[in-house]
């Protein structure tokens, strides 16, 4: 148990990065304002009701609590992955950042009812839907599962 803590501390300390930056961000910007930082990247605050890529976005609300449950329970499932792998250091890394991306996002739901997006990504006519710190967690901590996949075997 206590080998697996450091994983838990990795994953808190994406949260309290996670909900730092949303917190500068949401003191700073009005909805929707913009601020472009480069020819190909801004910083816009925007809300997604929605799950990955603005999908179920459009709904009536009833999408909130039901993608608030399934990260909890996403959360419990990796964190029983962590505490019976914790000697697995690329393993556990993937799975602490996808931990801490997951409760980084599921505490906007359940504060505002959605998630707070902020990095605007955009090239030669392409535009990527907004994203954030927790985003960018859960991504990083998909391709090192991946990589992880890879290696193992």
């Amino acid at each position: 148990m206590r080998k697996a803590l450091p994983w838990f501390g990795l994953a808190g300390a994406i949260v309290a990065a996670d909900q730092l930056v949303k917190w500068l961000v949401l003191a700073r910007f009005a909805p929707g304002e913009r601020l472009e930082l480069t020819g190909f990247f801004n910083l816009v605050l925007v809300f997604n009701k929605g799950a990955a890529f603005s999908f179920l976005a459009r709904e009536a609300g009833w999408q909130t609590p039901l993608l608030a449950a399934f990260a909890l329970a996403a959360a419990a499932i990796v964190s029983v992955l962590i505490f019976r792998n914790p000697q697995k250091t690329l393993l556990c890394a993937a799975l602490a950042s996808i931990l801490g991306g997951a409760l980084g996002n599921v505490i906007d739901r359940l504060r505002f009812g959605h998630v707070v997006d902020f990095l605007d990504l955009h090239a030669l006519g392409w535009h990527f839907p907004a994203f954030n710190v927790a985003d960018s967690a859960i991504t990083i901590g998909a391709a090192l599962l991946i990589l992880e996949g890879f290696i193992r075997k």
